[in-house]
């Protein structure tokens, strides 16, 4: 038996190949940010490595996969290093060089995942400074060191973190706060007014005080022109983002998002997890702080109302001019919108108690549709009524501040119902006391606890009301204030406008009993801001009479008498000639101008019963 021994070809650190050939060897850079410092180290590794592999012969220079100022906790935003995996998988490459594993990656998992890929396609990942060659090499040093690694980030990402909220408490600005309305000073690092957009946030404000709604601010925006931070259109969550930003009254909140960890840098909304700071008076204001807190309030007031059993319902959409505005008068439910016939020539909006919309007619039997058109016409005719009336409406504004000013003093019932909620504390913690001591009973403490408790709830109920109250007191000057202005200054109007409804009014009740008892589905209270009411009953016949009034006076233009018969002709065909307004069509099929300007075209059909054209359709 004869052994002869083939020495093996053993290519430089330990990789190894099917068949001899050159090693195609490609080496990936990295640099985590961009400064000068590290672009210096990134532009030498680049130098470095590509004369590394040139210069070795048994080496063929693939290229080099840099990605510069770019973290290595996930492969997301590496570009290159996507790249270079790519570029493994289609067999272009044998063997990469990196400096160190953290340059390769600083998350272990990512690092065994693509070691473990790599290897399984037989392309070695070489690290200089750890020595390792990942085909040659065991993974358990290499997982160690990976490790290492990542607890490096995650020991920088705590300093950093910590040296973020020591910023946050000495009142300095952390972060990028650009936000519409304002820019940063580059120098002082200071938020600093841009006039131009102020504007429209001071507007945004004023409108949605008056009552409108985030999509219809952002339709009114997106009208005029006036484009987003970003150079978008406006949306309602955009506008009432602006609504909630504490910024625009002066003030400044840090820390309203946190990163979960420095490895996924998921970000969340801080609802309590972190620590927040909140500045005031931090930079100059673009609204004042009471027209920022009146905001908040009414929000508030539309986002969440009370049921009975205590819970939030959300929600109140003010999309169009009567959403959440009226009231049925029969169950004192909201009114809907509804489309009827909304894919015919018939289509037309109405308003319906949301009663019967969601459980069935039963539950508010006595309500009934109401038509947008005949709302708009009532609020027109009874805001003309007070405009009409003045003086009247003056002399009910001062009594009623008179009535106002000749209450009692709400301050004394607040401080009064405060001292009574801390009273029953108080009896609460005694009575819970004497329980625990063995002095009464548990039947006698349960039913003396659930009768303070009740009292209680009663009490908070009643200190809460007496509060808004007294903000109401407040306010009411200002609200009486506004109303005459609005009544003096603005003219009569001839159709609805949306604002002055939205300023003026503060809801509609659609429906409710005549003097006699009877039943008015369609009777429509307004109720002003400052509590002036007014009634316009069986809204439906008058206004659709009125409309059909104003219908037939249109349409006496197109008819004509039985006189008008002789200015008729026939022509060659047989085909009837009709003068319109002294224009003639002579085949039915040309196109004349009438009276009103509006083009015409003549049908051969005729109607004696009114005598009148019907026209081409």
């Amino acid at each position: 038996m004869e052994i002869k021994f083939i020495k093996g070809n053993k290519v430089a650190l330990g990789a190894f190949r099917k068949t001899v050939r050159k090693l195609r060897v490609a080496a990936y850079c990295r640099v985590s940010t961009d400064s000068e410092d590290q672009i210096k180290s990134y532009n030498s590794m680049i130098k470095y490595y590509t004369d590394l592999i040139e210069k070795n012969d048994e080496w063929e220079f693939v290229g080099i996969y840099a990605d510069k100022a770019i973290t290595g906790t996930n492969v997301k935003k590496r570009n290159d290093f996507k790249r270079l995996i790519e570029d493994c998988t289609n067999g272009e490459i044998d063997m990469i060089i990196t400096k160190s594993i953290p340059r390769f990656a600083r998350n272990t998992l990512d690092t065994l995942k693509y070691v473990r890929m790599l290897k399984e396609m037989n392309v070695a990942v070489y690290f200089e400074v750890e020595k390792i060659n990942t085909l040659k090499d065991g993974e358990f040093l290499t997982t160690i060191l990976s490790s290492v690694a990542q607890q490096e980030v995650e020991n920088t990402s705590a300093y950093v973190k910590k040296g973020l909220k020591m910023k946050m408490k000495r009142g300095e600005m952390v972060g990028s706060h650009r936000c519409f309305g304002y820019e940063v000073d580059k120098e002082t690092r200071q938020l600093k007014i841009v006039e131009e957009e102020a504007t429209a946030v001071r507007y945004i404000f004023n409108r949605y005080l008056e009552g409108a709604g985030g999509r219809v601010i952002a339709n009114e925006l997106n009208k005029k022109g006036i484009f987003t931070i970003n150079n978008v259109e406006w949306s309602a969550p955009t506008v009432l983002g602006i609504i909630k930003n504490e910024k625009y009254k002066g003030d400044m909140l840090q820390g309203k998002t946190f990163t979960i960890d420095p490895i996924s840098k998921r970000r969340l909304h801080n609802n309590g997890e972190e620590d927040k700071y909140y500045v005031i008076d931090h930079h100059e204001p673009i609204v004042s702080k009471e027209i920022f807190d009146k905001a908040q309030k009414l929000r508030k007031a539309k986002s969440t109302k009370k049921l009975a059993n205590g819970t939030d319902q959300v929600v109140i959409n003010r999309r169009y001019a009567f959403s959440s505005m009226l009231k049925c008068g029969y169950c004192g439910k909201n009114l809907v919108r509804k489309q009827w016939h909304s894919n015919s020539k018939y289509s037309k909006a109405v308003w319906y108690c949301s009663e019967p919309c969601r459980k069935g007619v039963k539950y508010c039997p006595n309500a009934k549709a109401i038509s947008e058109s005949v709302l708009e016409e009532a609020f027109v005719e009874s805001y003309n009524r007070l405009c009409d009336n003045k003086q009247d409406v003056l002399e009910d504004l001062l009594a009623k501040i008179k009535t106002i000013l000749k209450k009692e003093k709400i301050e004394e019932a607040i401080k009064q119902t405060d001292e009574s909620i801390q009273k029953i504390k108080v009896r609460r913690n005694k009575l819970l006391n004497e329980y625990l001591n063995g002095t009464i009973p548990q039947d006698i403490y349960e039913e003396n606890e659930r009768l303070l408790k009740t009292t209680l709830l009663n009490k908070k109920n009643e200190l809460k009301y007496l509060k808004k109250q007294l903000d109401e007191k407040d306010n009411i000057s200002n609200r009486i204030s506004e109303f005459r202005k609005n009544i003096m200054n603005n003219p009569i109007l001839e159709e609805f406008d949306r604002v002055v409804f939205e300023s003026i009014v503060e809801k509609a009740i659609v429906g409710g009993f005549d003097e006699n008892g009877n039943k008015d589905p369609y009777k429509i209270t307004f109720i002003y801001k400052t509590g002036i009411q007014d009634e316009i009953k069986e809204a439906k016949k008058k206004f659709v009479a009125k409309a059909y009034e104003q219908k037939e006076k249109d349409t006496e233009m197109y008819s004509f008498s039985s006189n008008d018969q002789n200015n008729m002709c026939t022509n060659d065909n047989g085909n009837i000639n009709r003068n319109i307004h002294g224009n003639h069509c002579s085949n039915g099929t040309n196109r004349d101008q009438c009276g009103t300007g509006s083009t015409l075209k003549c049908c051969d059909r005729w109607s004696s019963s009114d005598r009148r054209f019907l026209f081409w359709r």
